[in-house]
């Protein structure tokens, strides 16, 4: 049962089971003991101590927190979205000191309850809430979000006990310790990122908030503007034909590189891909560019302007990103799958050098068929393109300059 798999938590989460929640597939993921708050006996709050070793904990959307009354603790961390812990609760009735197993059950209960209220509590206690952000895993990739979001997705109230697990010497278990604690206790795993592509494939995202004839000198096509409904951003489709009721269509999924695109930047090729992709798609039959607003390979740009200086000191653009504190590449194509969705594309042709693109679309159910996409080089990107074919993987048949 060591492996990951939804419907496993699911159907174990049903059951008033545990499942272990990672953070990230990384070797360095951590891991939680999770479990619907409403299904919680004594006996569970007891292996979580025993085992799991870290601070039970109750994780509760934003609503509920404020409904209940819970007042947060300001985090010495200083960031909007670093994990949000509330006061030490405990049930008014029902418990003795609220340390025991039964005790903090007990609170646990009263926590998922949707008939309790403020009158219910009182602090401090002896049961750690976490605040999960309304938006859920769409929001933050969080261990208070992804408890939350298991919960629910498995038919249970949106509320979780959980239960960091720890080593024996105390320090917090990774990857291979999770997996092997997964399997001597027959405990499915679940990757948070895993929530992420359920969500997208099984909820709507996105909606249309406007559209128009958008004309080019080079043709027409009708712009329609999406919102993701989680975080209000929004992403832009330019469409060319008969698109949807399933038929194919040729499409570019392009990011957006504000440098690139808009000033012509000499240190990548998003300016030229996008311009070769609008020449290409209003010259077929049906296609369709879908604009994402993610800068900088998900960074965002002043982090995109951090990671230029790093380059001009010698690192390259991979490493730039990691020396900042971020994976090689955040982009996630989610939203994109639900804007074709709505659509109606049936295949894509898709128009791309990015194999991570490829897989994270068919990861969303979306069928594609790579459609090469490459532009000239030249002396101020041949490093940097070098550098995605090296170390990231997109694929060139040839990398040299022209002059």
């Amino acid at each position: 049962m060591a492996g990951s798999n939804l419907e496993d938590a699911f159907r174990q989460i049903r059951a008033g089971k545990m499942v272990v929640m990672i953070s990230d597939d990384s070797e360095f993921g951590e891991g939680d003991l999770v479990m619907a708050a409403e299904k919680i006996t004594p006996a569970h709050v007891n292996f979580m101590v025993i085992h799991g070793r870290g601070v039970v904990s109750v994780a509760l959307p934003e609503k509920r927190m404020r409904e209940l009354g819970i007042p947060l603790v300001p985090s010495s961390q200083g960031d909007d979205f670093a994990e949000q812990a509330g006061a030490l609760v405990e049930a008014r009735e029902g418990v003795t000191t609220g340390i025991s197993a039964n005790d903090r059950a007990r609170t646990i209960q009263v926590l998922a309850s949707d008939k309790s209220g403020p009158e219910d509590l009182v602090m401090p206690g002896h049961v750690l809430p976490l605040m999960a952000l309304s938006g859920g895993v769409m929001m933050r990739i969080g261990r208070a979000e992804g408890a939350v979001d298991l919960a629910r997705a498995a038919g249970m109230r949106p509320a979780a006990a959980s239960c960091a697990i720890l080593c024996e010497d105390g320090e917090a278990a990774r990857m291979a310790e999770l997996r092997e604690f997964a399997a001597s206790h027959d405990l499915p795993i679940c990757l948070i990122r895993d929530l992420v592509s359920y969500r997208l494939k099984h909820e709507i995202l996105v909606q249309r908030v406007g559209e128009s004839p958008f004309a080019l000198a080079g043709g027409e096509l009708k712009a329609i503007v999406f919102r993701n409904v989680v975080d209000g951003r929004e992403h832009l489709a330019l469409v060319k034909g008969a698109v949807g009721n399933g038929r194919p269509a040729l499409v570019r999924i392009h990011s957006e590189c504000l440098t690139g695109d808009v000033f012509g930047s000499n240190r990548c090729d998003c300016g030229a891909q996008l311009a070769e992709s609008i020449r290409r798609i209003l010259a077929a039959d049906a296609g369709v560019i879908i604009y994402l607003h993610q800068e900088g390979r998900g960074i965002g740009l002043g982090n995109k302007i951090r990671a230029y200086a790093l380059q001009d000191q010698g690192l390259d653009t991979v490493e730039a990103n990691l020396e900042l504190g971020f994976k090689e590449d955040l982009r996630d194509y989610g939203i994109g799958a639900q804007i074709l969705r709505d659509l109606g594309v049936g295949e894509v042709r898709l128009l791309t050098n990015n194999p991570h693109k490829i897989e994270s679309l068919q990861r969303y159910g979306v069928t594609v068929a790579r459609e090469p996409l490459e532009v000239p080089a030249h002396h101020g990107n041949i490093e940097y393109l070098k550098t995605k074919k090296e170390k990231l993987g997109h694929l060139f048949t040839q990398l040299k300059v022209v002059t």
